[in-house]
């Protein structure tokens, strides 16, 4: 499967397919690079590089750097480190970066290839399902102490080559984690997505490379549709943050690596499905959802540590926030989101009812 991403400052390709791997090549002849510089991590590195590394050209010099695995790896420290080991090996303009491994590698070596010389050619090789929503559409960051993803660049990649074949490697949470953006695309936009996935994917061991092709691609279409309107998040774009007002809030101040990206923002979703339904009206069935995820194995509780002023401090970072206001992404209905401020007291009772439930 290839889906076209547009956007006003590169137009690019996303191959997703079993043996996608074997694509790399063509990809990287074609530009007749003077190097390779690959960013992965010391969990995706050991496990798999030397198959990335077999679907190189022989002719082009690779130099190869691992950050840490995890969130660890988002913070300046490691940026830098980067930063340096390039120097150190000569890479130039004419380089490429190539991101290979989970999002966090994406948004580390994304933000690197961003920046170094004000900015070089990089590639994604997501590793993970929740790379398939992190890999698209040109976000790359770091995080601070106080909020995540708040320095960071948007740079485009040349192509994302996603072979699924990494996925078996994958261990029950990472899939876990990675599904919930699956899901977040199809309340987003997709009602017959959301349809599929509630009646096929009752088991996260049991999913076959058909039903990954179809519902990665599926969310990889829903993504290029949004930033090829709103490249800049300006203003459409913000509705891919379903769920990621809390969630993030949960991340940072649980404490990065507590909580994977996916089952955060799981939480932060389920939040914001009764946000809509006090602000909107939603009419969908929470309950069944509710009951779906948990099937699943997602916690859907807000975390016991995490009292409402916290959360609401977090909340207020968030980079849709205006004036210290949080605004979120509701539904009005499945496939209908809409970016609306709501008032504190508002937010803090569904949260408290929200947390007794």
């Amino acid at each position: 499967m290839e889906v076209k991403i547009n956007t006003s400052s590169k137009k690019y390709s996303v191959f997703i397919q079993s043996g996608a791997i074997r694509l790399i090549e063509k990809q990287l002849e074609n530009k007749k690079y003077t190097q390779l510089y690959i960013i992965t991590d010391q969990t995706v590195g050991p496990m798999h590089l030397s198959t990335l590394m077999a679907n190189l050209p022989d002719e082009i010099k690779t130099v190869v750097y691992q950050v840490p695995s995890g969130e660890r790896a988002k913070q300046f420290s490691v940026y830098e480190e980067c930063l340096v080991f390039a120097l150190e090996n000569g890479i130039d303009r004419n380089s490429c970066i190539i991101a290979f491994g989970g999002g966090v590698v994406g948004d580390v070596a994304g933000f690197v290839a961003g920046t170094y010389m004000r900015g070089i050619d990089f590639l994604q090789v997501p590793t993970t399902i929740l790379a398939h929503d992190s890999a698209v559409g040109g976000k790359t960051a770091i995080n601070l102490s106080l909020g995540k993803n708040m320095v960071g660049v948007f740079h485009q990649p040349e192509a994302v080559i996603y072979d699924i074949d990494f996925l078996k490697t994958l261990p029950e949470s990472e899939v876990r984690s990675g599904l919930a953006e699956v899901v977040k695309h199809a309340l987003i936009a997709d009602p017959q997505l959301l349809v599929y996935l509630m009646e096929n994917i009752t088991n996260l061991t049991e999913i076959t490379d058909d039903m990954f092709v179809y519902i990665l691609g599926r969310g990889i279409e829903i993504k290029a549709a949004v930033v090829s309107e709103d490249e800049k998040e300006t203003g459409l774009r913000a509705i891919l943050n379903f769920g990621h007002t809390l969630g993030h809030a949960i991340e940072s101040t649980a404490g990065y690596g507590k909580y994977t990206h996916g089952e955060a923002v799981m939480i932060g979703m389920v939040y914001a499905l009764y946000v809509s339904k006090h602000e909107l009206g939603l009419t969908y069935d929470i309950a069944q959802f509710v009951e779906w995820i948990t099937k699943l194995g997602y916690d859907t509780k807000l975390p016991e540590n995490l009292n409402f002023e916290q959360a609401f401090q977090a909340m207020q970072r968030d980079k849709k926030s205006l004036g210290n206001k949080p605004r979120f992404v509701l539904l009005a209905d499945i496939g209908r989101p809409k970016l609306k401020e709501v008032e504190k007291n508002v937010i803090e009772q569904i949260y408290l009812d929200f947390k007794r439930s």
